[in-house]
């Protein structure tokens, strides 16, 4: 896919996953090819899914039969093939392109196929991780804390940050994690650069539901905390209900957990939705209780809704939240306390109303695809061109 203007430099984005899907990622590439086109620019994707191979349908598939055999073994071939196939469709693409380009690559995987496909094409990788994919991958359960995948991911880590052309952060957060784990990338040009939406004017409306959260079902989202909260709530006589939007692995144990703390009639597990922002039109508070996030792009999605956001202060998310402005802070060891600050929140109407208004100010001047997307373009622009290869 490419969105063109005529004579302006290209940046073609590269990564292992495909266009569409639920994850903040793929949210930031679509965005980034809209934003892209709006401002008149030469934006391409392109994915292991262009290579032009028979092979690589039945490579994938056998992801699948591994992956019930050996986690481990599932996650390598995954990196493996993804990252020969992205090389190998970087490559045709980069044949095919006229003009000075960078390499926007949305992961360090990404980002080593890059530098391997590349002529005179700068590299840039966006930190999207959560401090490193090997925890990610571990978090999961996918992979052993400490194990050989784990310790040969830390490596190419280390290997592939310093050797790009830039760094972009999203958030402040995230580039003091990786300075400190890797000093050797404090000498890569760099920039923080926040994850962006695009914010148009909240489209009213009552809302007949109370919380929403969005995200992935899996151990580090956390979602389990929400329904402890709502049940903390209602025994008090605060029966609000919650919608969850996502798929995942922990659906069936959060499902019997709803069922065993007595909200399971308040709680709607939505599963993916192709439009979460209709989702979160609905409802009157955003909550979050993911145990990091580098950044957090469901959050500035529903401050661009009007939805005051209750998230805990780990990771980035302290950069996205003033509380008693645009939201509020709670604690994830205490699901007591917690529901103090959702029961003095939903029960305030203007509080929420002044605090909603604030969150959609706050997603208009702070992260708005307008205000950060030429800033991002204009660091990819500014950094020094390649000699061509010897």
């Amino acid at each position: 896919m490419t969105i063109s203007s005529a004579g302006a430099n290209e940046v073609v984005i590269a990564t292992l996953l495909r266009r569409d899907g639920a994850t903040g990622v793929q949210s930031h590439i679509r965005d980034l090819l809209e934003s892209g086109q709006g401002l008149g620019r030469q934006v391409s994707l392109v994915t292991p899914f262009d290579a032009r191979s028979r092979l690589l349908t039945p490579v994938f598939a056998l992801r699948h039969l591994l992956h019930p055999l050996s986690g481990s073994a599932g996650v390598w071939w995954y990196r493996q093939w993804h990252r020969h196939y992205l090389e190998a469709a970087l490559r045709t693409h980069l044949r095919q392109a006229v003009g000075r380009r960078t390499i926007y690559a949305q992961d360090p995987v990404s980002a080593e196929a890059a530098l391997h496909a590349r002529t005179t094409e700068r590299v840039v990788l966006v930190v999207h991780f959560n401090v490193s994919q090997a925890d990610e991958w571990a978090d999961k359960g996918e992979i052993a804390r400490g194990g050989r995948l784990y310790d040969t991911i830390h490596r190419q880590e280390q290997r592939v940050l310093p050797a790009v052309d830039g760094l972009v952060f999203v958030s402040t957060f995230m580039r003091e994690a990786v300075r400190s784990r890797l000093p050797e990338v404090g000498s890569v040009p760099s920039v923080v650069a926040p994850n962006f939406v695009r914010v148009t004017a909240p489209a009213g409306g009552l809302p007949d539901r109370d919380l929403v959260s969005l995200g992935s079902l899996e151990p580090r989202k956390n979602q389990g905390f929400l329904l402890e909260v709502l049940a903390s709530a209602a025994r008090r006589g605060h029966r609000y209900t919650l919608t969850v939007v996502g798929d995942g692995p922990d659906r069936p144990a959060l499902v019997r957990q709803a069922r065993s703390l007595g909200v399971g009639d308040l709680v709607e597990f939505a599963g993916f939705s192709a439009d979460p922002r209709a989702q979160l039109r609905r409802h009157r508070v955003y909550c979050h209780a993911a145990r990091m996030e580098s950044f957090g792009i469901a959050l500035i999605e529903a401050m661009a809704e009007g939805l005051p956001v209750v998230a805990a202060p780990v990771g980035g998310i302290p950069e996205i939240i003033r509380p008693g402005v645009n939201g509020e802070l709670w604690p994830l060891d205490d699901a007591e306390r917690a529901a103090d600050v959702l029961v003095g929140l939903l029960s305030d109407v203007d509080r929420l109303t002044a605090l909603g208004r604030a969150a959609h100010e706050d997603a208009r001047t702070r992260f708005s695809d307008t205000q950060v997307v030429p800033e991002l373009l204009a660091f990819l622009d500014g950094l020094a061109p390649r000699s061509a290869p010897s």
